[in-house]
């Protein structure tokens, strides 16, 4: 009766030590499962903004350019020959003063008067 006791109470130790070493490499497998798993959705994630964000500067870049070079084309019609200067000017200009300077290409007498500060 002793040995069965003894016996029942090591199986018992070993059943408790086997369920701590079990739960201890499911919660290690879970955290692993689980750090991967945030770490593909946090790259996904920055994947999509960065495509989002880069599509927003190419579009601007797209809008900038075609409005200089509509600017441009305003420009010679009215004061041909265009010097080289004024259309590296135009290129190199912010959106918004590009669009300051078409505003002004409908009533300006020459092109000091478009281009003046």
């Amino acid at each position: 009766e002793i040995e069965q006791a003894v016996r029942e109470k090591v199986l018992q130790e070993g059943k408790q030590e086997g369920l701590q070493q079990g739960l201890q490499q499911g919660l290690q497998r879970g955290l692993q499962e689980g750090l991967l798993e945030g770490r593909m959705e946090g790259i996904q994630k920055g994947r999509m903004e960065g495509m989002l964000e880069g599509e927003m500067k190419g579009e601007a870049r797209g809008e900038a350019k075609g409005e200089a070079k509509l600017l441009l084309r305003q420009l010679s019609r009215r004061f041909q020959p265009l010097p080289n200067r004024i259309s590296e000017r135009v290129y190199a200009a912010s959106p918004d003063t590009i669009e300051i300077w078409a505003d002004r290409v409908l009533e300006a007498k020459s092109l000091n008067e478009v281009f003046a500060e």
